[in-house]
């Protein structure tokens, strides 16, 4: 009789890789999407990566609706931190999913501390979703049940006792945010040196190290002349600042954006940016798109810009 092989479980997702948005609404319903798709209702330790700004907050709400997060501007001043008392907090109401955000917290507390806690959490069977996540593994000495890293893509993983490792996800995050700082800004740029005609009439739209802008009917535009006004607008490195959740100032102007906090801190922050120069139509968005690019120019074909290098 045949012997019956047995598995370990292991996870069969290596990885998941999604553009980051550049929009809170866009950011929060992909953190739904990814919990519909890749949450298990008995994973107890989420970690998240990226930089500040990258839009990890977002992407929790999105995850977890309704959860009080530690580092929101309404709930700084709610001392000490919900789940250091989980040891005390064992009534009808206490809470069954904890927020941390680890470099937020070490001003506050130790961070062997924090890692104690998050133990004695999970132990009783909460769960804890960890910003920063990858500061306070070394203290933790456990990986996440998923771990997400957040930069120019959103990427999600499973770890295995064979990672990957937090910190070879904030490698990766950390570096390629800067991309999509920069490419956020240039598009804020185009949409700045359009008539507002054109600006009202315009759809957002994801390249990689880029963005593209679609419209329902061709527009009539010189795509040289704008990237002229766009580079000028560069070279002058005006100083790019927050203004409210829907706008940011360019300069002193006032300018919409639906990620106010997702931008390099002046024009002249943006390395080698170009716009293709021919109108693409997409017949599968029925959209006639306007395409830049930001950083080293990889001299791709336009069906190449989002190639997957599996040579690295």
């Amino acid at each position: 009789m045949a012997k019956e092989r047995k598995y370990m479980g292991l996870s069969q997702h290596l990885y998941s890789v999604f553009f980051a948005p550049r929009g809170n609404e866009r950011m929060i319903k992909l953190g739904k999407d990814i919990a519909q798709q890749y949450l298990n209702p008995f994973d107890k330790l989420i970690g998240v990566v990226g930089e500040a700004g990258s839009g990890k907050s977002m992407l929790i709400k999105g995850m977890f609706p309704g959860l009080d997060l530690c580092n929101d501007d309404n709930g700084v001043n709610i001392r000490p931190l919900p789940i250091l008392d989980v040891d005390e907090d064992e009534g009808f109401y206490a809470p069954h999913t904890y927020h941390m955000d680890v470099r937020f917290e070490m001003a506050f507390t130790q961070p062997h501390v924090l890692a104690e806690a998050v133990k004695t959490a999970i132990k009783k069977n909460r769960r804890v979703i960890i910003e920063h996540f990858d500061l306070l593994y070394p203290f933790l000495e456990m990986n996440a049940n998923l771990l997400i890293g957040v930069g120019e893509e959103v990427i999600v993983t499973r770890p295995t006792f064979f990672g990957p490792l937090p910190e070879d996800l904030a490698k990766i995050v950390h570096y390629s945010i800067q991309f999509r700082k920069m490419a956020h800004t240039a598009e804020d740029l185009v949409e700045h040196c359009m008539s507002p005609e054109l600006f009202e009439k315009c759809y957002h739209g994801d390249v990689k190290r880029g963005f593209s802008l679609g419209f329902k009917e061709k527009p009539e535009i010189d795509l040289d002349a704008l990237e002229k006004d766009v580079k000028d607008h560069i070279d002058a490195n005006y100083s790019i600042d927050f203004c409210d959740e829907d706008h940011i100032y360019i300069d002193t102007v006032k300018h919409k954006c639906t990620g106010p906090r997702i931008h390099v801190r002046s024009t002249g922050e943006i390395e080698n940016f170009r716009l293709l120069k021919k109108i693409y139509y997409d017949p599968s968005q029925e959209m006639y798109l306007i395409i830049g690019l930001v950083g080293a120019d990889l001299g791709r074909e336009i069906a190449d810009l989002n190639e997957i290098n599996f040579k690295s």
